[in-house]
């Protein structure tokens, strides 16, 4: 199998609290042994900065995280890489280790100060999660469950800049979590490949984190590509049949959409962070999140289905990372 890429993944919260508290180490002995048992060889690392910190400590939660990350590489530099470009990806696989990319999931840590674009390019940044789940400088995300709010909003000013300039850096847009009058503004000024890391079919499972038929041929149509959520709200309307077929069925309904080559893995894999939820906002919800794919050892599950269903070993392959790599040398240069 070449290169499996999950184009999603929420370890650095974790990893950065955990480093808070005095563990070293924390992505070798926690993540690493799942990588390798499910064939992951590289993870886009995403920065995630939970709403209490904002706007105040957004910028910093968002460096400890980084910074997380680069003293996570030299304590174990014989086991994990920080890469900055396809080149860099190869070379991580090449000598067994896996390759982490970072990504913005939100832009609230630049609040709306453009600059700040340039320095977090510097420390890494490849791609750029426009919005979370909550209104920024740039525009508005998708609501999880329906909020009382007045009306949403498109890309502003600020985001239409934000976009040209992350395009400029080779910084790959990525409309997973924003809202739709926000993604077909996307779709009218981006110029180059963009994707939806962490997002699923709407016409499946109708949630507004989940894309349209239209969104999907619009992101195709830019040689983009779409990663699969693997958490159950995205998977299923029921918890019951919230399963790897299920996935599946997302990535077969795309495939014959607008082909095989614009779906890849977003897993967006939670179950082990929820110990950071609370029980009364747990308590809250409609329905309580779970992965369909049980952390990254399970990957394979998802290569057995598509077996079964008669997709051959290229168009595999393709799913399982050479997709999102095509985009990456497409925007990165390299």
């Amino acid at each position: 199998m070449s290169l499996i890429i999950d184009g999603h993944f929420d370890l650095l919260m974790d990893v950065s609290i955990q480093r808070e508290r005095g563990k070293r180490k924390v992505i070798e002995t926690d993540f690493l042994p799942d990588f390798q048992a499910g064939g992951v060889g590289a993870v886009v690392a995403a920065l995630f900065v939970d709403s209490s910190f904002l706007p105040e400590m957004g910028l910093r939660k968002a460096l400890q995280q980084v910074s997380a990350l680069h003293a996570e590489a030299a304590e174990s530099p014989d086991k994990i890489m920080v890469c900055k470009n396809v080149d860099d990806l190869l070379t991580a696989q090449q000598a067994g280790k896996v390759g982490f990319v970072l990504s913005l999931e939100g832009a609230e840590p630049l609040y709306n100060d453009l600059s700040m674009l340039r320095v977090f390019y510097e420390l890494g940044i490849r791609f750029l999660g426009l919005t979370w789940s909550r209104r920024n400088f740039v525009g508005d995300g998708s609501h999880f469950t329906p909020v009382r709010e007045g009306r949403p909003s498109g890309i502003t000013d600020f985001g239409v800049q934000l976009i040209e300039a992350a395009e400029e850096l080779g910084i790959i847009i990525d409309v997973s979590h924003l809202n739709d009058e926000g993604f077909w503004d996307v779709i009218t000024f981006a110029k180059k490949p963009i994707i939806a890391s962490h997002s699923n079919c709407r016409s499946l499972v109708s949630s507004m984190r989940n894309l349209t038929d239209e969104q999907i041929k619009a992101i195709a149509a830019t040689g983009g590509v779409i990663g699969m959520n693997a958490v159950n709200f995205f998977v299923s309307e029921q918890d019951e049949t919230a399963d790897v077929e299920h996935l599946v069925n997302h990535i077969d309904h795309i495939a014959k959409l607008v082909g095989v080559e614009h779906v890849g893995l977003g897993l967006d894999i939670t179950d082990e962070f929820m110990k950071y939820v609370s029980a009364e906002s747990i308590a809250t919800m409609p329905r309580k999140p779970f992965d369909v794919v049980k952390r990254h050892a399970s990957v394979p599950d998802i290569v057995r289905v598509l077996e079964k269903r008669g997709y051959r070993e290229a168009a595999i392959e393709q799913i399982m990372g050479q997709n999102f790599l095509r985009v990456y040398r497409d925007v990165w240069g390299n």
